[in-house]
């Protein structure tokens, strides 16, 4: 096992991987920005490196002052969490070529997943189906519409280059995708310093269901079920749930092993997650992107398999073994998430500011992974999430009785937060019955 520990990130996801970390005995560092001197994952850590200001790319994006804090402290491994370098094919690349150990797959698998035109293109490839969409970049906006009279309106213009659900727009005929094209494209050229665009069918009526991936360090790939990630605002996730309401037991069969397949088309190791789209009027899934890094989400398969993903991404790294038997795999019961944002809960507008008030629920069944506490500051320069409720029942209904009073004991005061659109949430029938899709906060923030 690994002896010492960078974890590249910040926040909630930071003390996670600190907290298995410091259970196994690894030595733990952490990294910070200025602006996160005083939250609780830098002095949770065994040392703690300042690398930059507030600014991202000038912090924790800064791959040259993450290599360094690791030289500089003995690092063994980089742990990158999700977001920032964690898709870095680069960065990825440069960790290996220091000498130190990547918690991730390779650099080869993370290229090749990261641009969605050529993962649409590998996954058809390896038979796994991809929703109608164009399998080279459209160059131009008459290029767009010309594919999207061949694909069928409406269709779905996308960043080919693109995550965590930007760069992405519907367009429903001709000059809709015109000016969607060019926004789309422009935003990729600027956020993501690739313009390539993909057009793809868009189902008006879809679920978004993705699988969590382990490739092992035998070179196996093993699935560990699927997560329900369609509680979403501007296509970015806010409640996640396992297992999903929507499978039958054959299509639950058959999206686990088609991800098997995607992680074994591009000999993926270490921990990923293919994501999909579900048509429950058709009960056909397709491909949609991988992430190959540890998924916010991932406490609820933790949950419902009994086993540290953060440990498992550990081993991995390290050529050892799993700490399950992969084929004796089973779910036990059914676990939630729902993401505690600093956010307005009507329009999902940042309300960042001085925590004054902070108290976690807790209970049978109930975990809270946060990234703040009382006194600490919520700026604008990050991510809005300020911590991960996670309850696990022993069915469906128990694990949303079990939300209901969590949400309801969860206190925060002084930034805006959104808990109250989960109570609200959590009393909407369409959600209850499971039978929902990812229109279904456009639906209740529209209703009369």
């Amino acid at each position: 096992m690994l002896t010492s520990l960078l974890v590249a990130n910040r926040g909630e996801i930071a003390r996670r991987v600190l907290r298995t970390a410091r259970r196994l005995n690894i030595r733990t560092i952490a990294v910070h920005s200025e602006a996160d001197a005083d939250l609780p994952f830098v002095r949770e850590a065994d040392e703690a490196v300042p690398i930059g200001p507030a600014n991202p790319a000038q912090s924790y994006r800064n791959a040259e002052a993450v290599l360094a804090a690791a030289k500089a402290t003995g690092a063994e491994a980089i742990h990158p969490g999700y977001g920032f370098l964690s898709e870095n094919a680069a960065f990825a690349q440069a960790v290996l070529d220091n000498g130190l150990i990547w918690v991730g797959p390779g650099p080869e698998a993370i290229a090749a997943m990261g641009d969605k035109i050529n993962a649409r293109n590998l996954m058809a490839a390896a038979g796994v189906p991809v929703a109608p969409g164009t399998t080279d970049p459209a160059t131009s906006a008459g290029a767009a519409v010309r594919a999207a009279e061949a694909i069928g309106f409406p269709v779905m213009v996308k960043a080919a280059a693109g995550g965590g659900g930007m760069g992405m727009a519907v367009a429903n005929d001709a000059d809709g995708l015109r000016a969607e094209y060019d926004k789309v494209r422009a935003f990729a050229e600027r956020m993501f310093g690739d313009g390539s665009v993909l057009i793809e069918r868009y189902f008006p009526r879809v679920r978004h269901i993705e699988v969590q991936i382990l490739g092992l360090a035998d070179g196996r790939v093993v699935a560990l079920g699927e997560r329900e990630c369609s509680v979403q605002r501007r296509n970015q996730k806010l409640l996640e749930e396992t297992p999903s309401p929507a499978l039958t037991p054959e299509q639950r069969a058959d999206l686990l092993t088609a991800a098997v397949r995607a992680g074994e088309a591009v000999a993926y190791r270490n921990a990923g997650t293919v994501e999909c789209l579900f048509d429950p009027d058709a009960g056909r899934f397709y491909f949609l992107e991988m992430n190959t890094r540890l998924q916010v989400e991932h406490p609820i398969t933790e949950a419902v398999f009994g086993v540290d993903l953060v440990e498992q991404q550990l081993r991995v790294a390290s050529g050892l073994a799993p700490t399950f038997d992969p084929d004796a795999l089973a779910v036990t019961g059914h676990a939630i998430e729902v993401r505690v944002n600093a956010e307005d809960p009507k329009r999902f507008l940042p309300g960042p500011g001085a925590i004054t008030t902070w108290s976690e629920p807790a209970g049978e069944g109930v975990r809270v992974d946060s990234g703040y506490a009382n006194g600490n500051i919520v700026t604008p320069n990050y991510d809005s999430l300020l911590a991960k409720l996670i309850v696990h029942g022993a069915d469906r209904a128990d694990a949303l009785d079990r939300l209901r009073a969590a949400v309801a004991g969860f206190e925060v005061a002084g930034p805006k937060v959104n808990l109250p659109f989960f109570a609200e949430l959590l009393d909407n029938p369409e959600f209850t019955s499971g039978d929902y899709d990812t229109g279904i906060v456009g639906r209740m923030r529209t209703k009369p």
